[in-house]
């Protein structure tokens, strides 16, 4: 039997062997092969993905695949006798998915067999001259057939997804009221199209920006660069759903496929798995076995809950406060109704995550917890499961569980640009680690971007822009950093980024701040930037000016009893003893003092070093800066202000003080290279 192309790596051929060894088993998936490897499913998915340059389903897919191809060459056994030895429990899946990988059909391969018999025959002739004049012609034509067959094989062997949009259902009732329920039904048929691998779908965060627009689908599909479109629209009217789909494809504004669906409501998830699977079959779309579960998965068999639950989705989308509290008392109602929905128990974890976030004083850590541990209990292969007990680890700054537990929801949902965006956030704000950041920063944008809505996918790349300015890589973090704003120009986080991208190419303290205060202006109450532009004048030396920036944070802080930014509390104590005002700054060093003991992560030497020398011992604070310097895997803004930074400036009258710093650099730029094998390999550099 021919061998399958690709690699050769001692990996390679073990993953190759341990699928080879279980064909037959329809259900030997990615779980499967993970246990069979003794690897993490994470582990497993980032390895392939590097070795062979596909998920692990479309790998062992096309080993089955490979193997089928053989079979069908020697002729002896019919399609569906392979099909069922290769692991397919359907032939007319196997079919498609045979298509989908070489460009025809099964039943072809035998014919396609005899045509290169007969070639090889014709070609074993003695040799006919031609003449020149129709030798010429003869070779543009078979150049033109090369390039068409070439092209076909490329397209159909990348297995291009089917890119769609679900549109915001109309609710054709006059009872207002209904809007939450046709919500509620576009979000489940939108979510059910999310696992379909074959299927590329827009958020529900984009498409609903169109509600109520009076935008054409040919507008639309430039804007959202997608194949088709869903429309629905549809009424609850007692115990009965009237809906109306059609299916449009978007270069032609032409509705290619609808259905009148006229049901009970307990009938809701047998509609919703109907929809999906005729939707899917009209894109020619292929549904795994191991997707086909997922989409019919019930949530619950209790309608009332769902109903419940249904409303509930409605507050979170909402997202303020109030609206979180409302969804808590809906997805409440949803469990007094049935104990056993492990989604209901997810939504409520996580919305107390919410209400929590910027608390100083976490209110709701009980409540989380006990909501979470419900929900994992009932579905541990659930995403939100996973994803609120991850929040939870989170709210208790257990920030090392909290990474682990993101790392089990990747499991079930290899492709979240969500879940990577989350534990970019956690390697670049809570367990400090520029590679780790530079890592997750890229797998988000490798799994997940084509995926996500305009905004997400601004946000994924500000993650890559973000990483890779950490790691000192700045021309490349500005393409990035550009390409976040293309797909979303009101991205305030990303136009800041830019501004001190710009910085290190070339250091204009004075340009800096006043691009960060233009920035300002568009949003008055970002904090972020309030302590940003606090912060540039601080380092310009401009205390006033700083202390006018600081005192909105503080009083800020103050009213709402925020946690945020305590590492900015010595600098705020600088600034205010500059300006003589030395008893107020005392609070500020305090607090400071306070992060110095509690903090773990490498940065902590670097802090004590900054408490001693807003304090004026120098030996000391020069001590903790040594210590500092016996690392190297530390952000690169750290050698870009470290030297201007007027508090550590403070330690500049040490005789080791410049020797320590240029450590400091040397071992930054030692790492630097390091990381750049890394983009080298994964096609960032």
């Amino acid at each position: 039997m021919a061998d399958f192309p690709g690699s050769k790596s001692k990996f390679f051929l073990h993953l190759r062997a341990a699928i080879e060894e279980n064909m037959r088993d329809e259900n030997f998936g990615v779980s499967e092969l993970a246990e069979k490897l003794t690897m993490s499913r994470s582990n497993l998915l980032r390895k392939v993905k590097q070795e062979a340059g596909v998920s692990v389903s479309v790998f062992i897919r096309q080993v089955r695949l490979h193997h089928a191809k053989q079979m069908l060459l020697e002729g002896a056994l019919t399609v569906s006798e392979i099909s069922y030895k290769v692991g397919f429990n359907s032939t007319s899946y196997f079919t498609k998915c045979f298509r989908e990988e070489y460009g025809y059909t099964p039943g072809e391969e035998g014919k396609r067999k005899r045509a290169e018999e007969s070639v090889a025959l014709v070609s074993s002739k003695p040799r006919r001259k031609w003449s020149k004049p129709l030798l010429a012609v003869l070779l543009v034509v078979a150049a033109v057939g090369l390039f068409f067959s070439s092209r076909y094989q490329s397209v159909t062997s990348s297995r291009l997804p089917k890119s769609i949009a679900v549109l915001p259902f109309k609710n054709d009732s006059n009872d207002s009221t209904n809007v939450y329920f046709m919500n509620g039904l576009m979000e489940a048929i939108l979510n059910n199209f999310q696992k379909i691998e074959d299927v590329r779908v827009t958020s529900r965060t984009t498409v609903e920006r169109y509600r109520g627009l009076s935008v054409s689908i040919p507008e639309l599909a430039g804007q959202l660069e997608v194949d088709y479109f869903v429309e629905g629209s549809g009424q609850k009217v007692g115990n009965e759903i009237l809906l109306t789909i059609q299916l449009i494809e978007a270069s032609t504004d032409r509705h290619i496929w609808s259905q009148r669906y006229q049901r009970e409501i307990k009938d809701i998830f047998e509609l919703q798995t109907e929809i999906a699977n005729s939707i899917a079959k009209e894109l020619e779309a292929i549904i795994t076995p191991e997707e086909q579960r997922r989409i019919e998965k019930i949530p619950t068999q209790n309608l009332v809950a769902y109903d419940y639950y249904l409303k509930g989705l409605e507050w979170t989308n909402q997202g303020s406060g109030e609206d979180l509290e409302r969804a808590i008392d809906q997805f409440k109602k949803a469990i007094q109704a049935d104990g056993q929905f492990a989604s209901a128990y997810a939504y409520i974890a996580i919305c107390y995550y919410y209400l929590d976030i910027f608390r100083a004083d976490k209110k709701y850590t009980h409540e989380l917890q006990v909501y979470a541990d419900k929900a994992i209990e009932l579905d541990r292969d659930l995403g939100e499961s996973q994803i609120a007990r991850a929040l939870y680890f989170m709210q208790i700054e257990q920030y090392e569980q909290a990474a682990l537990s993101f790392e089990e929801v990747l499991k079930f949902y290899p492709n979240s640009g969500r879940v990577h965006n989350y534990l970019s956030d956690l390697y670049n704000n809570y367990l400090p680690d520029p590679e780790k950041y530079l890592t997750h920063a890229i797998l988000g944008i490798q799994s997940a971007v084509e995926n996500e809505d305009s905004v997400t996918a601004s946000y994924t790349y500000l993650h890559l822009s973000n990483a890779l300015a950490q790691t000192g890589f700045i021309e490349e973090a500005e393409k990035y950093g550009e390409k976040s704003l293309r797909y979303n120009q009101e991205n305030l986080f990303t136009q800041c980024l830019l501004v001190y991208i710009r910085l290190a190419q070339k250091f204009d303290a004075q340009r800096a701040k006043s691009s960060l205060l233009e920035i300002l202006k568009k949003d008055t109450t970002r904090l972020d930037i309030v302590q940003e532009v606090a912060k540039m004048c601080y380092t310009m030396k401009d205390y006033k000016t700083s202390w006018k920036y600081y005192e909105r944070l503080s009083k800020s802080r103050e009213a709402y009893n925020l946690n945020i930014y305590q590492s900015q509390d010595v600098n705020i104590g600088f600034v205010l003893e500059q300006l003589g005002r030395k008893a107020e700054a005392q609070k500020y060093y305090d607090s400071y003092l306070g992060l110095a003991k509690m903090d773990k992560t490498i940065y902590k030497d670097l802090i004590w070093s900054a408490h001693y020398a807003a304090r004026g011992n120098v030996d000391s604070g020069m001590a903790y800066l040594k210590k500092f310097s016996e690392n190297d895997n530390f952000q690169y803004w750290i050698v870009l202000f470290l030297d201007k930074d007027p508090v550590i400036s403070r330690l500049a009258v040490h005789p080791d003080f410049k020797r320590t710093l240029t450590k400091i650099q040397d071992r930054f730029w030692a790492k630097h290279q390091e990381t750049r094998k890394l983009l080298v390999k994964e096609g960032v550099l």
